[in-house]
């Protein structure tokens, strides 16, 4: 089953399924040849960062009054994960964050994106919140600052208290959505004097139909459509709740939004009429969360082909739901959707993918590198958005240790350096991308791969814990030195 289905994979997503180049002739002389100009640049001030999250690094899931998750209760179930493994002990960053921190530094990155544990701070979900729950990631961020790095704190990357699911059915009930934003205003009223910006919900778009649509991911259920759907709206209105709780109990200038691994639609020949189909498959094909938080409503495209299956809500939800955001994170990984126009509903056609289509060293990252282009300058289109960040891009890869103890990982370099030179156009543009964070700071629990599949910067022997530096991070560390990729 982990071969067949994918970390990102959207065919049913919102229930829509729907180079001959010649060498130049050597010039005669030097001065025949023309000025080399200096590649552009990112804008000044552009974010440079990395990305990890709590469950696929931290360990300790039984220390300092941690509660159990629904991933800890899914992991430890037999034929759930690639590799049999668990994350009880990851990365063991709980206790190595000083040594990761320095990782990070290292790079020369100035921002890391982590995610905070809800299960540590409220052990039960709810209730009274446990006294060490925000003691780790109180150190956290006085290490990073100390290093001059800002942290970005996502507050909801899928690891939901095991005891809201099993009292509630998790987010099946909108007790869990006001819940999420009890939890939301503690950590922003404990760490929004040092953490600045904080993303509500992670890739919405993942987890509610992974894990609750299709059982592949926690808490592994298979609810037909019309509940899925529900759960789709629930978590909505979690972020919107979310969204007024941060506000109401952080400090004066607390920057919030979501990140959602958008489902990514380009125009497969970039004429106006098929950029136009790729901006209504855009609008459509995200429905169920970016454009009902962005816009406060659901499209009429959407309810009509949902119909029966339709979520059940109110007009005071909608409101809640579209509570101001002051940036929206897009994840960009592969291209999901190429499309092209028709003159018949609704608007745009999705291409089948050849099989020959190129891609990563796992099935479902098929190298797209307009994605970094086309998503962001879409998504800005559509919803008007003025400040994006992309919250994750990076790839797995083919990361051996070679004879002389180093990791050549050319693939991923190779993978970055098309991507970010199509986010540099994108910039170069005027698209409103003000920062990326490259998934991920080094290898993790990679969900139902377990340890099989390595996204990081950094090779970490699981056994040892020892890091090891690959090529990629020479690669990172000067395209943040320059705030450019190379010719």
């Amino acid at each position: 089953m982990f071969g067949k289905f994918s970390r990102r994979h959207f065919a049913k997503l919102a229930g829509f399924s729907a180079l001959g180049m010649a060498s130049p002739a050597k010039p005669a002389d030097d001065a025949a040849r023309p000025a080399r100009q200096a590649p552009a640049s990112f804008p000044d001030g552009f974010i440079w960062g990395t990305a990890t999250s709590a469950y696929q690094i931290e360990g300790a899931v039984n220390e300092d009054g941690r509660g159990r998750s629904i991933w800890d209760t899914f992991a430890h179930t037999p034929g759930k994960i690639g590799d049999r493994s668990t994350a009880d002990r990851a990365n063991d960053h709980y206790h190595r964050y000083k040594e990761d921190v320095g990782l990070i530094k290292e790079l020369g990155a100035k921002a890391y994106r982590f995610s905070i544990a809800w299960p540590r701070v409220f052990p039960q979900g709810t209730g009274a919140p446990n006294p060490k729950g925000l003691d780790f990631y109180d150190r956290l961020v006085d290490e990073l600052l100390k290093n001059g790095i800002e942290p970005f704190a996502t507050l909801y990357h899928w690891d939901l208290p095991q005891a809201l699911q099993d009292r509630l059915g998790g987010w099946r009930s909108s007790e869990t959505s006001r819940a999420f934003a009890d939890y939301a205003g503690h950590v922003a009223e404990r760490l929004s004097d040092r953490v600045k910006s904080f993303f509500t919900v992670n890739e919405v778009g993942r987890f509610v139909n992974f894990g609750y649509g299709w059982g592949i991911d926690a808490p592994g259920l298979k609810l037909p459509q019309g509940k899925l759907n529900q759960v789709h709206h629930n978590v909505a209105l979690g972020h919107g709740l979310a969204v007024q709780a941060i506000r109401a109990k952080g400090r004066a200038g607390t920057k919030v939004g979501p990140a959602e691994n958008i489902a990514a639609c380009l125009p497969a020949i970039a004429t106006p009429e098929n950029i136009r189909a790729a901006e209504i498959a855009t609008r459509e094909l995200n429905a169920s969360f970016l454009g009902v938080v962005l816009t406060g409503k659901y499209t009429d495209g959407f309810l009509s082909y949902t119909g029966k299956n339709a979520p059940k809500f109110t007009d005071d939800e909608l409101k809640i739901i579209a509570s101001p955001n002051d940036f929206v994170g897009l994840n960009i990984y592969a291209p999901q959707y190429y499309v092209v126009a028709i003159d018949k509903a609704p608007g745009f056609k999705v291409l089948p993918f050849p099989t020959s289509f190129p891609h990563m060293n796992v099935d479902w990252l098929r190298i797209g590198p307009e994605t970094a282009y086309w998503v962001p300058r879409l998504a800005a289109k559509v919803w008007n958005i003025d400040t994006i960040y992309i919250s994750e891009n990076g790839t797995s890869a083919d990361d051996k240790i070679a004879a002389d103890g180093n990791v050549y990982d050319l693939d991923r370099i190779m993978y970055l350096r098309n991507y970010l030179a199509q986010l540099q156009r994108a910039t170069s543009e005027g698209v409103p991308v003000r920062g990326y964070f490259l998934w991920s700071l080094m290898d993790n629990f990679e969900w139902i791969y377990g340890f099989e599949k390595r996204f990081g910067l950094y090779r970490v022997d699981f056994d040892t814990q020892r890091r090891i530096p690959k090529l990629s991070v020479s690669f990172y560390r000067d395209v943040i030195a320059r705030n450019a990729i190379g010719a």
